[in-house]
């Protein structure tokens, strides 16, 4: 908790002192690459062949531009905030609930679109996307989407369960035992949207509209449903290999998860599936985003690029299990096949209420702040 606590206290500073985007001189033209690029990524985002040789779209990259690249990975939103205030990185590979942080925070720059040619690529419900695009002004690239998915147990539910009360209410469950410490919640204050969503259908009177936007009545019944849940909960996760590990080994059924972690179950031979609730799904959207002092900006720049070419977002979204930012993607990848974007979930697209930054919006509604100190304290149990 001391790690968790450290990094969300320091992303809470950066985001109680924001006033507004800085606004900085857009580049004209992108010049030869510096020879170097730093970026700070989820796990599995950015492959070189060494975990696997078919999966690749550094290699090339770096022989065209001359751009080495190097990749510090960051296993939630909250450290990569911490990781780009302390700087010394190009780019970032940004979820929702981070971006409007970075922006406002004045960690990231905006970007010329019109020095990225694969620009024209973007899929057209995430060009002027709420999370990236501040008053006219764009902060990055879209890189990858999905949905925060319920994954489960086959043998544990024959049928999908159609519910995330399953991982919220204490039940017993189609095996006949109960879901007292078989079930995961993720290890970050953006997972009281979640709860949220879970609130908006089971008690309706509240009259949530937005699960990232919570007034002071609505936020206290979500907080009661994560207090209870603490009693059922195995492990908050934020580790992919370490949920897919309990999975495998510890009697887990349950839980949020991504599309990543439930392909690489199923392709072990584990009797892992998943489903959307009918209450529906959060979800995430990542932008490649550029620090305000980035040292390499050509090499950044080039990369925003890259990363929008049809080959690459299928290759990406096949070895994540996510979904390309590029409609393209979804044919131009033998690894993804002509079937991989169906699979991954493409079509959920309107089901899903992306990740974004809660904003208290003039004391409207309880911000990102509150929401990081209180999750903090639930996860310890208070």
């Amino acid at each position: 908790m001391t790690h968790r606590l450290a990094r969300s206290l320091l992303s809470l500073c950066v985001f109680s002192t924001i006033a507004s985007p800085v606004a900085f001189a857009e580049p004209t033209s992108v010049g030869p690459g510096e020879g170097r690029l730093d970026i700070i990524a989820w796990p599995g985002y950015i492959e070189r062949g060494q975990s696997d040789k078919n999966y690749d779209w550094v290699t090339q990259f770096e022989k065209e531009t001359g751009c080495a690249v190097n990749v510090k990975t960051a296993a939630t939103s909250d450290e990569m905030v911490s990781l780009m205030a302390k700087g010394g990185y190009d780019l970032v590979t940004a979820s929702g609930d981070a971006s409007l942080r970075l922006i406002m925070g004045k960690r990231v720059q905006a970007i010329n679109t019109a020095l990225i040619p694969n620009w024209k690529n973007v899929d057209p419900r995430l060009k002027d996307a709420p999370w990236f695009t501040v008053a006219g002004k764009v902060y990055g690239t879209p890189y990858q989407w999905g949905p925060n998915l319920l994954m489960y147990n086959t043998k544990t539910f024959p049928t999908p369960p159609d519910s995330w009360s399953v991982v919220f209410t204490k039940q017993q469950l189609p095996d006949g035992k109960s879901n007292s410490g078989r079930v995961q919640a993720y290890d970050g204050p953006i997972y009281i949207a979640d709860a949220a969503l879970f609130v908006k259908a089971t008690q309706p009177q509240l009259g949530i509209t937005d699960p990232y936007e919570l007034n002071e009545q609505q936020y206290e019944a979500v907080l009661k449903v994560l207090r209870d849940q603490h009693a059922l909960i195995h492990r908050y996760w934020h580790d992919a290999t370490v949920q897919m590990s309990d999975f495998k080994n510890e009697d887990v059924v349950a839980s949020g998860s991504w599309p990543y972690q439930a392909n690489v179950l199923k392709s072990e031979g584990q009797p892992i599936a998943t489903t959307i609730p009918k209450e529906g799904v959060t979800g995430w959207a990542d932008t490649t985003m550029m620090h305000t002092d980035a040292k390499h900006p050509n090499c950044a720049y080039k990369w925003m690029n890259w990363s929008l070419t049809p080959k690459v977002q299928g290759d990406v979204a096949a070895w994540f299990g996510s979904l390309p930012a590029v409609p393209a993607g979804c044919k131009a990848s033998t690894l993804l096949g002509d079937k991989g974007c169906e699979t991954n979930g493409y079509g959920s697209f309107a089901k899903i209420a992306f990740w974004k930054t809660p904003v208290a919006k003039g004391g409207k509604y309880v911000s990102y702040s509150r929401w990081t100190q209180d999750y903090i304290a639930i996860m310890g149990g208070r």
